[in-house]
């Protein structure tokens, strides 16, 4: 027993020796040397989410095209109390530094995919934040990268690592409200019209040409800088795969699917606003798995709360799960849980009950949090450090395989909205049935030499 227990042991030395003979594996107590890439508003909350984790992680380098958001992340994180991390433009540069342990990447979604990827084959750990791709065809290659090179790769779906979201899928796992017959995503997000900016010219200090990347080249204007780059298809993916991201990740981890639906049909446009904005402020989207649904909504413009469920309210973002026996209401500020009155305690449908109109719904459970709490992003990077120490991606609660399927999702809606019409899929291959144009749209058309690679 004792020479088979050291003949395991000897194995899995062995076996980690070969596997990190280039990339060392770190020790409890060695702090993850990160490179951050992307110095935006989210990359600004990302150098104060791991400034507060200074015992797992140090800042070490800083990343960007734009020279004035170096120097604000430099002075950023000295004031965070860190030691002035090294800046780069260029993050290919930062990734052949053997001074990082991993990077944290919070670039226009465009990027996403490249990023990573390049990351990848340079030995290095990955966060990267959601939508974890800017199209299907990138989804896939990223998975295949983190395979090959044995990283592990975090997509920045925080909800996986909130306590009251965990629980609150758990129970629908459980069987709380019986089969899902659907789930639905609520992203009523009121924004409001970005208004026409001209082309002008590309600001000092700006690499322009870094930050269009693998999109086509358009001439330099600020709304499609900045913040604005979420509302052109070029670079962003609509408010469907900025905010609702989130819920329809939440969908696909309640639902439990893991293969493609046999039919998605999303409609929907911009309505009222005439500005620079291609995406659409009005969406609704479908994907039909046979046995269950997810049902998808966005809408920037003035919305009411609605249904029975108390506390909903006007502009709001959250999941509602629709069961056999009841419904769960999920969102930041915690969860409920609502049983019919034909369904008995075991959860059997009551013989009679519900007839003539008399079924009620009883809510059984009700868990709220404190709101400080309930979009933090600091657990999910203690849960990726985690990973990173053990070496073991299936630690990891937004892998990347189930990012880049959620992400998925938010494509297949918006390919269909904007060929104009229901698709069916392909179980096998994931791609469309009889319908060139729509897969044409599984991928994009990149710019040299920032190339999503086949071969990764």
């Amino acid at each position: 027993m004792e020479d088979s227990k050291q003949r395991r042991t000897f194995l899995k030395t062995a076996a980690a020796a070969i596997a990190t003979a280039q990339f060392p594996i770190l020790g409890a107590n060695d702090r993850i040397r990160v490179g951050q890439v992307g110095l935006g508003g989210r990359g600004t909350d990302h150098i104060k989410y791991y400034s507060s984790l200074k015992s797992d992680c140090q800042i070490a380098a800083v990343v960007d095209v734009n020279q004035s958001a170096r120097e604000r992340a430099v002075a950023l994180v000295k004031k965070e109390g860190g030691a002035a991390p090294k800046e780069y433009a260029d993050m290919r540069a930062m990734f052949e530094s053997k001074d990082i342990d991993a990077v944290s990447i919070t670039t226009p979604n465009h990027w996403h995919a490249l990023a990573t990827i390049w990351a990848c084959q340079a030995g290095k750990d990955v966060y990267v934040e959601k939508p974890a791709s800017h199209n299907i065809y990138e989804s896939a290659q990223m998975v295949a990268a983190a395979r090959k090179y044995k990283r592990m790769v975090q997509v920045g779906s925080q909800s996986r690592s909130i306590a009251h979201k965990m629980q609150a899928i758990q129970l629908l796992q459980e069987g709380v409200i019986g089969q899902i017959y659907n789930a639905r995503g609520l992203c009523y997000r009121r924004r409001f019209s970005i208004g026409h900016t001209p082309d002008e010219k590309v600001p000092a200090g700006l690499d322009w040409g870094g930050f269009l990347g693998p999109a086509q080249y358009k001439p330099y204007s600020k709304n499609k800088f900045a913040y604005n780059w979420h509302w052109f298809f070029d670079t962003g993916n609509g408010d469907i795969g900025n905010q609702g991201i989130h819920e329809m990740d939440i969908c696909n981890w309640g639902l439990g699917r893991g293969g493609w639906p046999v039919s998605v049909s999303s409609t929907g446009g911009k309505f009222v606003w005439k500005d620079d904005q291609e995406t659409a402020n009005l969406q609704q989207a479908t994907l039909d798995f046979g046995d269950a649904q997810i049902t998808f909504e966005v809408r920037n413009l003035p919305t009411p709360p609605e249904g029975l469920v108390a506390g909903l309210k006007p502009n709001y973002t959250g999941n509602i799960f629709f069961g056999e026996a009841g419904f769960l209401v999920v969102d930041n500020a915690g969860f409920q849980v609502y049983k019919s009155s034909a369904f008995n305690v075991s959860g059997e449908a009551a013989r009679g009950a519900g007839a003539g109109g008399q079924e009620k719904y009883e809510k059984i459970m009700d868990e709220k949090v404190k709101e400080s709490s309930a979009w933090s992003t600091n657990p999910h990077m203690q849960n990726f450090f985690e990973a990173i120490r053990a070496r073991d991606h299936k630690l990891l609660h937004a892998e990347i395989g189930y990012g880049a399927r959620s992400a998925a999702y938010v494509h297949l809606a918006n390919i269909s909205m904007r060929v104009g019409r229901t698709l069916r899929m392909d179980q096998a291959s994931g791609r469309f049935l009889n319908d060139d144009q729509a897969n044409s749209m599984l991928t994009r058309d990149y710019r040299e030499p920032f190339v999503v690679p086949r071969a990764v």
